[in-house]
């Protein structure tokens, strides 16, 4: 099956969902976890400095016997060391992902710069002159991180990774009319946390409504999942998710032949998540 993928404001296309290394294979073995996710047909490969598994994401990569060719890898600048620079962070990471360049590479949060956001971007854009990574981007960057660095950037950022799903879309609105005026796309994690994390929530009952009217549309099986997903495909953004199970793998993949969500439907993910405001991981935003 062929990724759908989106298009960023460089030129360059990104697979539409990654699989992520964070959270579940935070500092553990990532390897069975990205054969897994390759042989099943994901692309996209989502990992940072802070995970502590990039070599075992790229143990995982030189198992899996697929061609650089055929991966888009991502990777997240952390805190800098002593003299060091994101270019020279980026060659220890390209070191241990086994890669010569990575598609993808993301200031991993702002806080970890305080007063050196326009440095640290700048290191960002020269680890792109110099061919290390196609595309740069940030990632938990609020409108406010944004500005700051678009004061001076002569490359925009090509995405924004944060928290999203219908219980923070409407706090996300001052970050979204930021990515929509500079094509920065959205990319988001956490997104199925209403459905794993907030059981018991508004949207609920609404969720397993639109679920109903797709399977019966499609005439075949939709999970939970793969409606918020799809409403968060329809607004056009990356997902990043992961899982230990294949076929919940398969499932994730899915996602873009479940049919559309109806403008309706979306509206009613929309305003319904708009009545409860819950972060699931607040330690990543400031206190609002």
């Amino acid at each position: 099956m062929t990724i759908s993928t989106l298009p960023l404001n460089d030129g360059n296309q990104v697979p539409w969902i990654a699989f992520g290394t964070g959270t579940a294979l935070f500092r553990k073995d990532a390897e069975d976890a990205i054969r897994l996710a390759l042989d099943n047909g994901f692309t996209h490969l989502d990992g940072a400095q802070v995970y502590g598994n990039e070599n075992t994401l790229g143990n995982g990569i030189v198992a899996s016997g697929k061609s650089r060719s055929e991966l888009f890898i991502t990777t997240k600048l952390g805190q800098l060391q002593p003299g060091a620079t994101p270019k020279s962070a980026l060659q220890e990471s390209l070191r241990q992902l086994k890669v010569d360049y990575v598609d993808l590479y993301l200031v991993h949060q702002a806080n970890n710069h305080v007063g050196k956001l326009k440095e640290v971007w700048k290191g960002m854009e020269e680890a792109q002159k110099a061919g290390l990574t196609k595309s740069i981007g940030v990632s938990n960057f609020t409108a406010d991180h944004l500005k700051t660095i678009l004061e001076i950037a002569t490359i925009p950022p090509a995405v924004n990774q944060v928290e999203a799903h219908p219980y923070v879309w409407q706090a996300l609105q001052p970050n979204l009319a930021i990515h929509d005026q500079y094509k920065i796309v959205t990319s988001s994690y956490g997104g199925l946390s209403p459905l794993f994390r907030g059981k018991g929530g508004p949207l609920d009952p609404v969720i397993e409504q639109i679920r109903t009217r797709l399977e019966k549309t499609r005439g075949a099986p939709v999970s939970d999942g793969q409606v918020l997903n799809k409403w968060l495909q329809q607004k056009g953004v990356l997902v990043v998710t992961t899982s230990s199970k294949a076929e919940r793998i398969r499932e994730y993949l899915d996602t873009q032949n479940v049919p559309e969500l109806t403008a309706e439907e979306i509206a009613l993910i929309d305003t319904t998540g708009g009545k409860l405001h819950k972060r699931y991981f607040p330690g990543n935003w400031p206190s609002e």
